[in-house]
Order: structure tokens, then C-alpha cells, then sequence
């Protein structure tokens, strides 16, 4: 019966690619595959920091040992993960916390005060021009000092912003006193704004050398006395969108950084009486999406001229003005900018219409998003009447007016913090990217043993592992199987019985195979290198 022997023959400058030959024999001559993947597992098992897996990958037949590690390994994933799940969801949620602080200072800026008469135009200041162009807003039948029909008088083109300024309630004319924290002040320490309310003042509007106040409590603030003039209030003929049938100011404390949007945030103070105000200063923090839905101020951005900070205030009055603008062509003269003042007749024909569609208008046109840093000022009200009758004689004498105009007509307004500190109220990340992280990982190493490198062992693992597909399938494609020429020698020794050891030897002068039947590797295979190994 002939017997076939295969011979493999190892040389030494075949380290390169020797693994991938070795691979390539095994495949086409012997045709048996080891299963690396499940040795190379096992491997990993016993070496991974993860726990369980040694107990559950171990050489032999699966046992109830390893079927409960199994189990419990399986077990404690699935609550990682859930566990994992949760946490991931809690923070896309992006919630947040609201931290109160309060801070105590040595000197606080004092806010901005804006007044406004609530009496736009003084009846005395009005000529009949202005009467006639301001009917539809005064509800005042047009006159001359002739007695001409309305249709026959005719006046030039009125100047809003002129008529406004010259008819308004005069400041120096209204403060009777003034006092900042022991310091007299005058109207020059006022500047003219305009509001809905028209010709209006504010103290303290310079954000570039604001006041400031070194103490708390009454009489180390703001505190005026105003005579509000209501002989100059308009006499009611008819009632328009514009009539007010209230007498006083009206008042806003704010920040330096908004302008004032008086007949809304606005409060009133009455006649014949001191109004005491005591504030606190509150700076509110929000944050932007996605945790809330905050607007940052851009650098170099001027939203509203003369307000290099968003505000709310700001936002509305442009959005206000944008509307009559597109609808009248024009603005009022409380909005700012450069473009045409309506007249007063698109006053009541198309411009309080537009900001009645505005404020009406549920759409997102007009969306005023909460500034990310705001400041405003709680406010403590209480008043007493004034005066008294022991200072009613003097004070009419004083101003030359007797007691019942004193009491109809002076108001006392008295501001001040109630104490020099500020409360700061912000809005804090509930869940960062740190808790959340510090939240798995802990969740990690209570239930599976796991940390970071635990999952770069376990990358690291799967990247060889898919290399090692992916090589193995390129060899198989590009090279074919090499057939057992060079490197295996097929030897059948079927009379071999027959010959002498003295004929082998002949065939192989050299002698070097003579007991192994080695082929002379000298002669014929000098390209290989030097002769290493020869196994059958």
C-alpha cells in the first residue's frame, strides 16, 4: 500500500509573511480551521477588567456555574443600561434649578426714575393751531380767536415732536424741591424722554456716571415735591382714545440699560399725599436654550438707538415701531430713530390702530424673549396724606397758592433702597454633562465592574477581531492556493523497500538527506535563504 508523507520546510527569511503561509497550508492541504475567534474570547475573558466574564467564558463544557455567572452577568447589564437609559433621557430633558442669593454691598448704584405727568398737553400752552391739528386726539373743538368755522381755517403743517416738547408739563416749572441723599438737585439733573405719556423726565439716566448711594433706608435716596398743575389739564369735551380722567404722575424705577415703557410698568402716585418707596435690586440670571429660552445681548450690538443692551422694554418699542411703520409710513414721537413723525391726524387715523394690532397680534412677529442678565427693583408702597394743617398756611405761602391747592396739587415722592444689598436670582444647569457621566459611571462599576478602559479593552478587542475577518477574506480573494512545489515534498515510497541505502545516498551526492530523503535545498532552492526547519 503506498504512503504518502507531506514535508513542510521553514527558512529564515520567511519571518515576513510566514503566519499567512502557515494559514494558507492549513486551509488547502489539511483543511481544518481553528477556532480562533473562541480561543481569542476566552482570552479576553480571562485578561478584561470586566467583571463576570472570566467565570462565564472557561475551557470545557457549559456548566451550571457558568450558566448562573451567565445569568447574573446578563442581569446586571440589563440594569446598567436602564439604569444608563434613564440618566441619558433626564439630561436631554435639559432641566434646571433656580438659586436665590443675596449679596451685600458697600454702595449700590441708584436706579433711573423716570415721571410723566399723566396730563400730556397744558390747555394754556395750546394755540388754536395746535388745537385744530390736535382735535382728534384732545376731543377739543377746533377755534380762532374770530370765530371761523372749522373748514375755513387753515394752518401749516404741525411739527409733533414741537408740539409735544412745547406743551408738554415743564419740569422746572413742576419741582418744588428736590434732594438726593442730602444733596439738592434742580431740573438739570433731569433728562427729557418721550414716552406714550409724551414729555416726560428721568433722573439719574447717565449709565456712564450714574449716582450712587452709600446707605440704606428714608432720606438717603430720591425725594422730590411736584406740583402737578391741574388748572393745565384739559377740559373733557368728548372722550377719545387719548382722554385721562386721573390726575398725577406716573412713575417707573429702572435700569440705566432700558429705556422706560412708562404706561405699562409704570405706577401711579396721587395728590395730597408722600408716597414712600422702598426698593430692592434684583439681578436676574437665565439661561439660553435648550435649558431655557433666554436672549444674550451680541457685542457691538445696539438693538434700539441709544441701548446697547437687549431689554424688554427695547424689544417692544421697536416692535411697535416697526408696525406703524409699516403701516402709517411713519413714527411717533416716543419712538426712536430717524424716520418721519406722523402727524397727529395719522395719530389717531393709523398709528394707534397699528399698536392696537400689535398688542392684539398673537402670531410670534412680535416675540420679546427675557434677556439672559436683567435687572429690575421690587418696590415696597406706602403714603401718607399731606399736608397736615399746621403746614397747609405755610406752604401756601410759601408757593403763594392757598391750602386747597396744595392739597389738590402737591405729592411728595420719596425713593430709597430699603437696604444696601442686592438679591440675585439664577437659574443653575440641574444636570451637566459631568453628572451624567459621573451618574453612568457609577452605575457602570456597581452592577458590571466597568470604567473607560474597560470599554477601550472591549473596542480594542472588536477592532482586531474585525481586522482579522477582513484580512482573512482579501488573502483568500487575491492569492490563490499555492500548490506544494517549493516548500512541501511529496515523497511515495512504495519500492522503497526495494532499494539500498547505499542507492539513496548515490542520488544525493552530498549527502546532506540521506536519512531524512531531504531534497539538496543547496542546488535547488537557494532562493529561500539559509535551511531552518524540515517537519513531515
Amino acid at each position: 500500500m503506498p504512503i504518502e508523507i507531506v514535508c513542510k520546510i521553514k527558512f529564515a527569511d520567511e519571518d515576513g509573511n510566514q503566519k499567512e503561509k502557515e494559514e494558507g497550508e492549513r486551509e488547502s492541504l489539511i483543511g481544518d480551521d481553528i477556532p480562533v475567534v473562541d480561543r481569542d474570547l476566552a482570552g479576553f475573558a480571562r485578561t478584561s477588567t470586566l467583571h463576570g466574564l472570566r467565570h462565564i467564558f472557561q475551557t470545557g463544557r457549559l456548566g451550571i456555574r457558568q450558566s448562573l455567572w451567565a445569568l447574573a452577568f446578563l442581569a446586571s447589564l440589563l440594569f446598567f443600561l436602564y439604569q444608563a437609559a434613564k440618566c441619558a433621557l433626564f439630561y436631554l430633558e435639559h432641566p434646571h434649578v433656580t438659586a436665590v442669593d443675596e449679596e451685600v454691598m458697600g454702595e449700590m448704584i441708584f436706579p433711573a426714575v423716570t415721571i410723566c405727568n399723566i396730563n400730556r398737553f397744558r390747555h394754556s400752552a395750546l394755540t388754536d393751531a395746535d388745537i385744530f391739528h390736535l382735535a382728534n386726539l384732545t376731543g377739543l373743538p377746533p377755534k380762532d380767536r374770530d370765530g371761523h368755522r372749522p373748514v375755513d381755517l387753515m394752518y401749516p403743517d404741525p411739527d409733533m415732536l414741537d408740539i409735544v416738547n412745547r406743551t408738554g408739563h415743564q419740569l422746572a416749572e413742576m419741582l418744588k424741591s428736590c434732594n438726593f441723599s442730602g444733596d439738592n438737585c434742580t431740573a438739570h439733573n433731569f433728562s427729557v424722554v418721550y414716552t406714550r405719556y409724551g414729555k416726560c423726565y428721568t433722573f439719574n439716566a447717565d449709565k456712564e456716571h450714574p449716582k450712587v448711594t452709600r446707605q440704606g433706608g428714608m432720606g438717603n435716596g430720591l425725594e422730590i415735591m411736584l406740583d402737578i398743575q391741574q388748572e393745565e389739564y384739559l377740559p373733557i369735551w368728548r372722550e377719545t382714545n387719548e382722554t385721562s380722567f386721573e390726575a398725577g404722575i406716573r412713575v417707573q424705577i429702572h435700569s440705566q440699560d432700558e429705556p422706560p415703557y412708562i404706561h405699562q410698568l409704570g405706577f401711579g402716585v396721587s395728590p395730597g399725599f408722600q408716597t414712600f418707596v422702598s426698593c430692592q435690586e434684583q439681578r436676574l440670571t437665565y439661561l439660553p436654550q435648550p435649558w431655557g429660552n433666554c436672549r444674550a445681548s451680541m457685542p457691538r450690538e445696539q438693538f434700539l438707538p441709544g441701548y446697547s443692551t437687549y431689554s424688554i422694554s427695547a424689544c417692544r418699542l421697536q416692535c411697535e415701531k416697526e408696525a406703524v411703520l409699516r403701516k402709517c409710513n411713519c413714527r411717533m414721537v416716543h419712538m426712536p430713530g430717524n424716520e418721519t413723525i406722523c402727524s397727529p391726524n395719522l395719530y389717531i387715523a393709523c398709528a394707534d390702530h397699528a399698536l392696537d394690532s400689535v398688542a392684539d397680534d398673537t402670531s410670534d412677529k412680535c416675540t420679546c424673549s427675557t434677556p439672559c442678565n436683567l435687572t429690575r427693583y421690587g418696590k415696597e408702597i406706602s403714603m401718607v396724606r399731606i399736608p397736615n394743617k399746621g403746614s397747609a398756611t405755610y406752604l401756601a405761602r410759601k408757593y403763594n397758592k392757598d391750602a386747597s391747592y396744595i392739597r389738590e396739587n402737591f405729592l411728595v415722592l420719596d425713593i430709597f433702597f430699603e437696604a444696601l444689598n442686592y438679591e440675585t436670582i439664577e437659574q443653575k444647569k440641574a444636570y451637566d454633562l459631568a453628572s451624567l457621566l459621573g451618574d453612568i459611571g457609577g452605575q457602570m462599576g456597581l452592577f458590571i465592574g466597568a470604567s473607560f478602559l474597560t470599554i477601550l479593552e472591549i473596542l480594542d478587542y472588536l477592532y482586531e477581531l474585525i481586522r482579522d475577518k477582513v484580512n482573512r477574506v482579501f488573502r483568500r480573494k487575491s492569492s490563490p492556493v499555492k500548490k506544494p512545489t517549493e516548500n512541501i515534498s511529496t515523497l511515495v515510497m512504495d519500492d522503497l523497500k526495494d532499494q539500498s541505502s547505499i542507492e539513496v545516498r548515490g542520488r544525493h551526492p552530498e549527502g546532506a538527506y540521506a536519512t531524512t530523503m531531504l531534497p539538496n535545498h543547496h542546488r535547488h532552492y537557494t532562493h529561500h535563504g539559509v535551511f531552518e526547519d524540515f517537519a513531515c
